[in-house]
């Protein structure tokens, strides 16, 4: 397995990081988990074309997590380089009605031409692809949000997306090899809905994974500070994420 951040912000601009994306690959798969702006441009950067993807999971639609899968749709029609693969999009309940409003505004310049798109509401919490399972639990966030749990082998990355603390993350991350969590703002700035160093150090401690990998970070996220106060909960390896990290499990 092995695990490429394509983006470790959040919906506000930077230069150092893009908004939310995960790309995974197993054997002969390719999984992309959000598609925030930015994040395919980086899929391209880490050698992975509109071509390649076999599955694109979502786990909330919020714009920081969903925004460039109209590019991706786009690009997936240039006439001189059709993509002919089917896809798999996939994601919380919800995600008909989302696919179909970027129909109403963008119609047949993001529709399928050369190959067969196939979209998933995910009401079961087991999910079984060609080499992996996927594990997925509700999120405390959004209405619909999703964390993901990608098992191959003996092998196991768990992601959150955004959520605040609760037990469900707990239990999707237990004995992971690696656990990318929402770490939106240090710990004196606690907003709702997110996490902040110590709360995710604090979960995956509880969790007993292998390595914590802080993503999601808002502009004010300093390292050597986030890393500090994550410290003080979680006595394995504390990895703040950036664009093009790479890691092989």
């Amino acid at each position: 397995m092995e695990i490429t951040i394509l983006g470790s912000g959040t919906g506000v601009p930077s230069l150092k990081r893009n908004a939310s994306g995960l790309l995974i690959k197993i054997e002969n798969k390719t999984l992309v988990f959000d598609t925030g702006p930015g994040t395919i441009k980086n899929l391209l950067k880490a050698g992975v074309t509109y071509h390649d993807v076999d599955c694109i999971f979502y786990t909330h639609f919020h714009t920081d997590h969903t925004l460039d899968l109209a590019t991706f749709l786009f690009a997936a029609k240039y006439a001189l380089s059709l993509r002919t693969k089917e896809l798999l999009l996939a994601g919380p309940s919800g995600l008909q009605e989302f696919y179909n409003g970027l129909l109403n505004i963008y119609g047949d310049v993001i529709s399928p031409e050369a190959y067969k798109l196939n979209l998933r509401e995910i009401k079961e919490p087991f999910f079984e692809g060609d080499g992996y399972k996927i594990y997925t639990s509700q999120m405390q966030h959004s209405l619909e949000s999703l964390g993901y749990r990608i098992e191959s082998g003996k092998k196991i990355a768990v992601y959150s997306g955004d959520t605040d603390v609760c037990e469900n993350i707990v239990k999707l991350g237990r004995d992971a090899d690696i656990l990318i969590l929402d770490c939106s703002f240090p710990d004196e700035m606690k907003v709702k809905g997110h996490l902040t160093p110590y709360e995710a150090a604090e979960i995956a401690q509880a969790a007993n994974c292998k390595k914590l990998v802080l993503s999601h970070l808002y502009p004010v996220c300093e390292a050597n500070a986030i890393t500090r106060q994550a410290k003080k909960a979680f006595k394995g390896e504390i990895v703040v994420a950036s664009d093009l990290m790479k890691f092989s499990l």
